[in-house]
Formats: C-alpha cells, structure tokens, sequence
C-alpha cells in the first residue's frame, strides 16, 4: 500500500531515499485538511492562478487538471494538484457560499445538521435577503420566506435610511400579521431589528416579508437587508 486509506496521504517505502519528499506531500495534504475549508464545492474549472494550500470541493463534471476527479476534494500543494475522497459525514467551511456544510455522500449540503442511513436530514440555514424598499403604504420582499421551512425568526440590518412623508418607523411582518418580527422599528442607517416567535412557524409555501410603514408612506430608495433563520428537511432515498 503507497498511500493512507482515507485521506491517500503518501506513505514512506521501505529503504526508499528522500523521505523528507514524502513526509513533506503527506504533511502538507493534512494541512490543507486540517479545519477543512473549502474555497468552493460547485466548480467544475481549476482555478487558472492557484495559491499554494488552496483546497476546492471538485464538481460532478470536471475539466482540464481535474478531469476525471468529481466528487474528490482538490489541493494544490507543492504547485501541484492532489486528490482526496470526500467522504460521508465530513464538514467543511464553503468560503463562497459563507456556512459550514455535511459531506451526504454524494453532495457537500450546506447547513446539514442530522443524516439518516438513508439520506433524511435537518438542514440549518441563514437566508439574506437585500431589499430596496418601494414607494407606498407597504414595501414586499417577495418569497423572502421558503417554503416547506420551518423560521424561528428574522433578523435585519439597515443599510440605507429608509424615508417617506410622516414615516415614523416601519413593522415587519407577512400578510395577515403586519408586525410579526416587530413593530416600531427604526428608519436610520444602521440600526437592526431581532424578530423572534415565541414558537417557531411553519411556511408550507413561499411567503413575501412585508415592511409596513408606520405614520406614513414609504419612499422609495432605502434599503434594508434581511436575514431569515430556518430549519428544512430532506427526504429519505428511495
């Protein structure tokens, strides 16, 4: 056997000459897999600049030095490509996509939290949402809650100040309940909002977030950025 079973870190020969060669490759793979993150789990593209240490999760239709390598976890190391399985239950921090994701043994999933035998899982996650605010009594962010999710609450920053004739402030809410996530919230740049439910809710459908405007009407222009923080639920394999 040349290399480790799980992570194919190159093992020394017998009587072989320049170990250090060797220990160095093995070192510097358990380096790049150490507090695993992931630069990206998506591309199918080496990059054309690497960085030494650059580690990517390799996808299912991959080209030029990564060809015949979907699935593998890339690490350029000593200017150079080295391949490792990705393997059921790994975690690793997905740089673009900002979260740490499950390895289910096919797809690195973003916020997975749980894993059956058959591939049932609780998935975290954090959606944000930038919206400009448009002109009138009430202001959509559309579908800004999943479907089939289960929300504990939203959270939000202004970005912009948001203004209108007479606005002294805004609620936050979805059709039927206008204040949900708050009410008397602040209009000024940089100011936040944390809107709990006393016991998380269940959207089985897409819903729009609604700002409404308080003492007056909207202008258009602020922008205010919404963050909502779900639970969703994956199926079992057939």
């Amino acid at each position: 056997m040349s290399d480790t079973t799980r992570f194919a870190l190159p093992l020394i020969e017998a009587a072989q000459a320049q170990k250090h060669v060797t220990v160095n490759e093995a070192l510097s793979r358990i380096d790049g897999l150490m507090q695993l993150t992931l630069i990206s789990v998506t591309g199918n593209t080496p990059p054309l600049t690497p960085q030494e240490g650059d580690t990517y999760g390799v996808g299912s239709a991959p080209v030029n030095a990564w060809s015949g390598q979907a699935g593998m976890i890339a690490l350029y190391v000593n200017g150079g490509w080295a391949f490792v399985p990705a393997t059921l239950g790994m975690r690793a921090y997905v740089a673009d996509q900002n979260g740490w994701a499950g390895y289910d043994g096919a797809d690195w999933v973003l916020g997975l939290q749980t894993l059956s035998p058959n591939g049932a899982g609780m998935v975290q996650k954090v959606i944000e949402v930038d919206h400009t605010i448009t002109a009138g009594t009430t202001s959509a962010a559309s579908f800004a809650l999943p479907g089939q999710s289960v929300v504990y609450g939203v959270t939000g920053r202004v970005l912009s100040d948001i203004t209108g004739t007479g606005l002294t402030g805004f609620s936050l809410g979805v059709a039927g309940s206008s204040n949900r996530y708050g009410s008397g919230l602040s209009l000024s740049q940089g100011s936040w909002l944390r809107g709990l439910t006393g016991t998380p809710l269940t959207y089985y459908a897409s819903e729009d977030l609604i700002l409404t405007g308080e003492g007056g009407d909207f202008d258009a222009g602020g922008v205010i950025r919404l963050a909502i923080h779900c639970v969703q639920f994956s199926l079992p394999y057939e």
